[in-house]
């Protein structure tokens, strides 16, 4: 059995039914032990009735009447349907009580042994399957309803059930068939609606799986089936983003590539006829287009492991005091620092690009007048790389972050293939921070990475 919705459904069912027969059987134990208390406790007070009687009562050898008119007495003083048989089986006396019941419908005559050979009856509005309303074994007056005479009481009928529990156990199955059939009836649109959702999710995932992207799933509701479609849905969000991403990145960077593998081609074909002079110029310019084809390819695999996560250096407390230092002498910077210490959580290497990117990119177009500052702010650290060149226009200063991203007029010849900034963006936000774009007073442009300060 292949749907689950049905599996579920049967389970459900299947512990219903356990619980109702459990419930039943259990019921039925506990009718029959009050039951067979019941009739121990009306055995023992049956039997010491008799004996009592016995030594209230004129011996077996007195005249019957003597006998009667002393049973009726104490007949009246217990208020009993009680009666006195003989040693041969015939009625000596009997109350109203008994006389009135003992015909009743139900009615059964339980007996106890006085010792002397007389019996003592009573009346029980009770009438145990099997025995026929008429099996008495005496005639005359009273006679009709069932006898049960076994000697000494010792508890009658313990081993026969009795018929007045019968009713009760049948409306306890019509109860327990009822609440089957009820809870069976309303299970089965809950268990199906849930199945069913979950049906949904694997053909959407089936979909998403078969290169529909663009597909997701609902995620309405609030339970753990929502929750699932919700994960699914951000997953697939992310998916498509990096696929998408992937696929610019490798269309961008076949394009950067051909610039570089075009101007080689053509020095490598003027190499050999060309002048001493124009053959070192020729050099420089090999050199120059290797190390830009080296750069663009070790940017793209950078940029393709920061995007799908994947680790570039060890996780340590670095010193932003000292790398910003080294950075700023290394770019002929002024370094500014408003703190003593700053210390972040990251991967240095990661870090030191990201801060050499803003540099370098200050340096190539805003002119030698470069600034660094590194100043505390709540949470963090800002690094702060101020140039004095034409500045970003406002509209722009989140695009120029995207990758191969290049502002107008900014021609292939000024260097970088417009992955700098784009980088910086993906280490600032894989270390927790952010990087921004602000203009400058004065004229340049202000290009502010933040990091969270260290865990304590």
């Amino acid at each position: 059995m292949k749907s689950l919705y049905v599996r579920i459904y049967l389970t459900l069912v299947a512990l219903l039914l356990a619980f109702g027969f459990g419930s039943a059987w259990l019921f039925q134990r506990h009718i029959e032990q009050e039951r067979g208390n019941v009739e121990i406790a009306a055995g023992e007070r049956l039997n010491a009735m008799a004996g009592l009687l016995k030594l209230a009562l004129p011996p077996v050898t007195a005249p019957r009447q003597e006998q009667a008119a002393a049973f009726v007495e104490w007949g009246q003083r217990l208020r009993m349907p009680l009666a006195l048989e003989d040693a041969d089986g015939k009625r000596v006396a009997a109350t109203r009580m008994f006389l009135r019941r003992a015909n009743d419908p139900g009615a059964i005559i339980v007996s106890a042994e006085l010792g002397d050979g007389r019996s003592l009856e009573m009346v029980r509005s009770m009438r145990p399957p099997g025995v026929a309303s008429g099996a008495s074994g005496q005639g005359g007056p009273g006679a009709g309803p069932p006898k049960v005479d076994e000697g000494p009481w010792t508890g009658p009928w313990l081993h026969r059930p009795v018929s007045p529990g019968a009713p009760a156990v049948s409306t306890l199955a019509v109860v327990l068939l009822l609440l089957f059939v009820g809870v069976a009836v309303g299970a089965y649109p809950v268990v199906r609606r849930l199945t069913r959702r979950l049906e949904a999710l694997k053909r959407g995932v089936e979909q998403f799986g078969a290169g529909q992207l663009a597909h997701r799933v609902d995620d309405s509701g609030r339970d753990e089936v929502a929750a699932l479609a919700a994960s699914f849905n951000q997953a697939a969000d992310r998916i498509q983003t990096l696929l998408r991403s992937h696929q610019a990145l490798l269309a961008n960077a076949s394009h950067e590539l051909r610039s570089p593998l075009a101007r080689l081609k053509m020095a490598f074909a003027m190499l050999d006829d060309a002048a001493p002079a124009q053959r070192e110029r020729l050099g420089r310019e090999i050199d120059v287009n290797i190390a830009e084809l080296d750069a663009l390819v070790e940017e793209v695999l950078l940029a393709s492991r920061l995007e799908a996560g994947s680790a570039v250096g060890e996780t340590q407390v670095v010193e932003l005091l000292a790398l910003g230092a080294e950075e700023a002498a290394r770019a002929e910077a002024a370094f500014e620092p408003e703190t003593d210490s700053a210390r972040v959580d990251g991967e240095e290497r990661l870090l030191r690009r990201a801060l050499r990117n803003l540099l370098d990119n200050a340096r190539r177009y805003g002119g030698p007048d470069v600034q660094l500052a590194l100043q505390p702010v709540n949470g963090g650290y800002e690094f702060v790389v101020a140039d004095r060149g034409p500045g970003v226009p406002e509209n722009l200063r989140e695009r120029i972050f995207e990758p191969f991203y290049r502002l107008p007029g900014h021609a292939e010849m000024a260097g970088g293939v417009g992955l700098g900034l784009s980088l910086v963006k993906q280490i600032a936000e894989r270390h927790g921070g952010s990087v921004r774009c602000q203009a400058r007073d004065g004229g340049g442009s202000r290009f502010v990475i933040f990091l969270p300060a260290a865990r304590a």
